[in-house]
């Protein structure tokens, strides 16, 4: 293979000049027109190259014409690709690097090139004589903004052809003048693959043989008047680093996947009915190597070290921020460039692959951060990419976010719709992903996001909704539920928007659940304040329930709550250790029973400290402090529980599943509620203590006459606690009370979480034998 270049030597050689040649004088009309041609497809002016180079019946001359494009060969000979005989040995255009040959032959036929480059001298197959690749039906849909696999024929794919096989090349930018493949394999010369045109279609295509997996390339668009830019593969699926941000051609090879019997059982469960607890991971930086901490973990490592620790922590599934390939390290993966492409820092695809189908034979759920809602301004990225407003609006009020500098999808374009439609569905098809979580989609739906009044433009009813993203999201979340069961739409959605998660057919989104951010922002105000002011602000941790079953949410505790000098969720908590420490403990006993699927971002699950840096481990060394380690057990025996007992998560969506108890004791700012599954007994009670002051012989309204136990209490020693914990059976009594028949006394520890059941529970938190009350001496601990 041919020397690889540095980026320096690419951009020059994708920005150079033309070449001019002298005409010689006094030639005929066909030799002056060939000497035209020659000229112009030397210069990149000739349109259509496809009918220049490779295999041709002459109009002027009887037999075939050859040409080839071999910038220094010394010797081309034309083999019969059948017999492998030589057929004609090509002359040089000057020095040029143009050979051609005059054949007797008239019928076209299969043909290679064997090429001397000094001692050198290689087979090479012309990629000229191959027709076009792309079928209509694809193309249709393409261009219909309907198509859900277009990285199948876009981007660069391996192909068998003709009994050969290669890669075909193929790239939407309808604007541009000319495009050419430029590469490792052809030394970064915009010359040598000059691709095919599709007036319809907008599409460029080539198929190339001599190309390995490993090499560099983008695609080189002239954007009118001369003006070259070199651009990223929009479809590529493995990129390098920054600076160069070259796509990079795939391996042939595939994953064999193992995670059948995980498909199965996602396919005959309904989510809404199901626990989920979710554990948000950052990869960069939720553990990292070396004595600095310098080496980010790969996937291999991952598979031994983060899935091992997700089970034993009891969460159903991770959600990865953004892994789609970003150049701007400080972005976390918000700003994608290569969106196909997993990001280069933790493996390439196969590992990917080999580390969601460990998370799915270990029983656990993969989600991905999707971001659609915006895309960076990289010269080597989407903007302008065929040197006109393709992939984003031209009109600044509707094409750019001006909170994060970015450019807005153009959602009423066809193509980009299957360009973005594709791209989710690559995700879930190739790689087996269990849902995506559709960022900022917020900013999506208005078209006054963020803007002052003349920063926008109203829809064509004169509202400020973004109709064509509306029909976006809904087209998306019915094409990826029909195409992929089993799977969740999750939308992180900040307003009051009606019907997120409302199918389509009724007007909805069509997601399956949404981001309480309104739930996360009150109770996160709550924790703030001091415990003798919090007797003013209950209101923050019982007005969620007013809309809980609104909508099908996620109670999300994310990465956005820990950055931006919003300090750790430790840190937001005021008062010494053992304060922070409980209260934060109770905080996470309060939001594991309230209704809604669960989110921590890693690190809260054991209280990291300081405030979430991207760029180094999480303090995992924190873990020898029994603090942390009793809130990491607390976390661990939530998880558990929550898994075990239906209360908790079947009637999620059901104001039939929860009851307030006690919501107005503000005074002492304690919380009762009820949570209930399909059977009565089932009825879990929660206890919120939000003060550092216990109380003795507090009462609770309990559903039945029987022993109730403490089946968790936050104040465990084992968690760090005082330990005010009773642990025998407690017996209820015939005093109506809080809208019950029967009632119960018990202690209830400061700045504590405390459940009772009726049924005892192991370490898991699956039920024993239920035990009903025969008589007041059982109550006594013994």
């Amino acid at each position: 293979m041919a020397k690889l270049m540095t980026s320096q030597d690419k951009q020059h050689q994708i920005h150079s000049g033309v070449e001019t040649l002298e005409t010689p004088p006094e030639q005929d009309s066909t030799a002056l027109e060939e000497l035209r041609l020659i000229q112009a497809f030397l210069n990149l002016q000739l349109q259509d190259v496809f009918s220049f180079l490779g295999l041709h019946s002459s109009e002027h001359r009887k037999g075939l014409t050859l040409r080839c494009f071999l910038p220094g060969a010394l010797n081309v000979d034309l083999l019969d690709k059948s017999s492998g005989r030589k057929v004609a040995s090509l002359t040089q255009f000057e020095t040029s690097g143009l050979f051609s040959s005059q054949l007797r032959r008239v019928n076209p036929f299969a043909y290679q090139l064997r090429v001397t480059y000094g001692q050198c001298e290689r087979l090479v197959t012309d990629p000229y004589q191959f027709n076009c690749l792309l079928q209509d039906d694809d193309v249709y849909l393409f261009n219909e903004g309907q198509q859900l696999q277009a990285y199948r024929f876009q981007g660069a794919n391996w192909r068998q052809y003709q009994g050969v096989t290669g890669v075909h090349f193929c790239v939407w930018a309808p604007n541009a003048s000319k495009v050419s493949l430029v590469g490792d394999f052809n030394q970064w010369d915009r010359r040598q693959h000059q691709m095919r045109r599709h007036i319809a279609s907008g599409l460029w295509d080539i198929f190339i043989t001599d190309v390995e997996p490993g090499e560099h390339y983008k695609f080189a668009i002239e954007q009118g008047h001369g003006h070259w830019e070199a651009k990223a593969d929009p479809y590529a699926v493995s990129m390098e680093g920054a600076p160069g941000n070259a796509a990079i051609i795939p391996a042939q090879a595939g994953h064999s996947w193992q995670d059948a019997n995980w498909l199965a059982k996602r396919t005959q469960t309904a989510w809404h009915k199901a626990p989920i607890s979710i554990y948000e991971v950052h990869l960069g930086s939720w553990r990292r190597n070396g004595e600095d901490g310098g080496f980010q973990l790969q996937y291999q490592q991952l598979i031994d070290e983060l899935i091992p620790y997700v089970l034993d922590m009891g969460f159903t599934h991770v959600q990865l921020m953004p892994l789609s390939e970003y150049p701007f390290e400080g972005s976390w993966g918000y700003q994608p460039v290569g969106l196909y492409a997993p990001s280069h820092r933790f493996g390439n695809a196969l590992a990917l692959k080999a580390f969601i189908d460990a998370c799915h034979q270990a029983g656990i759920g993969v989600l991905l951060d999707w971001v659609v809602a915006h895309f960076p301004r990289d010269p080597h990225g989407l903007k302008q990419f065929d040197g006109t407003y393709l992939y984003e609006h031209q009109d600044p009020r509707r094409g750019e976010h001006p909170d994060w500098d970015t450019l807005i999808f153009n959602y009423g374009r066809a193509e980009v719709r299957s360009f973005l439609l594709s791209n989710a569905n690559y995700w879930l098809s190739e790689f087996h992903i269990d849902g995506l979580r559709i960022d900022a989609v917020s900013s999506m739906l208005y078209l006054d996001y963020s803007r002052e009044e003349a920063q926008w433009l109203p829809n064509e009813h004169g509202g400020r909704e973004n109709l064509e993203a509306i029909e976006f999201l809904q087209q998306l979340n019915a094409s990826m539920y029909a195409a992929h069961s089993g799977i969740v739409m999750i939308a992180e959605e900040s307003t009051a928007w009606p019907g997120v998660t409302q199918a389509t057919s009724q007007q909805g989104l069509g997601f399956g659940f949404k981001w309480n951010m309104g739930w996360m922002n009150d109770t996160l105000s709550y924790l703030k304040r001091d415990p003798i002011y919090r007797c003013h602000h209950h209101n923050e941790l019982t007005f969620g329930l007013m809309y809980a079953f609104s909508e099908q949410f996620i109670l999300s505790v994310s990465h956005d709550e820990v950055v931006h000098g919003k300090g750790s969720l430790l840190h937001k908590i005021p008062g010494d250790d053992w304060q922070k420490f409980a209260t934060l403990r109770a905080y996470y006993g309060f939001m594991w029973g309230h209704p809604g699927k669960k989110l921590l971002f890693m690190g809260g699950e054991f209280g990291q400290r300081d405030e979430w840096n991207h760029d180094k481990s999480l303090d995992w060394h924190l873990l020898q402090y029994a603090p942390h380690k009793g809130l990491q057990a607390w976390v661990r025996t939530l998880n558990a529980l929550y898994q075990a007992q239906e209360a908790l998560y079947l009637t999620d969506t059901e104001a039939s599943g929860f009851r307030w108890l006690d919501c107005e004791n503000t005074k002492n700012s304690i919380l009762v509620f009820m949570r209930t599954g399909a059977e009565p007994d089932s009825a879990l009670i929660f206890i919120i203590n939000m003060t550092p002051t216990p109380h003795d012989d507090f009462r609770v309204g309990v559903p039945k006459a029987c022993q109730y136990y403490q089946v968790a209490n936050s104040d465990s020693a084992e968690y760090g606690g005082s330990n005010l914990v009773m642990d025998w059976a407690i017996p209820s009594e015939s005093m109506p009370w809080q809208g019950m028949d029967n009632s119960l006394l018990l202690t209830v520890p400061p700045l504590s979480c405390v459940v009772l059941s009726a049924h005892k529970v192991d370490d898991s938190g699956s039920e024993l034998e239920p035990h009903l009350l025969q008589g007041r001496s059982q109550g006594v601990r013994g």
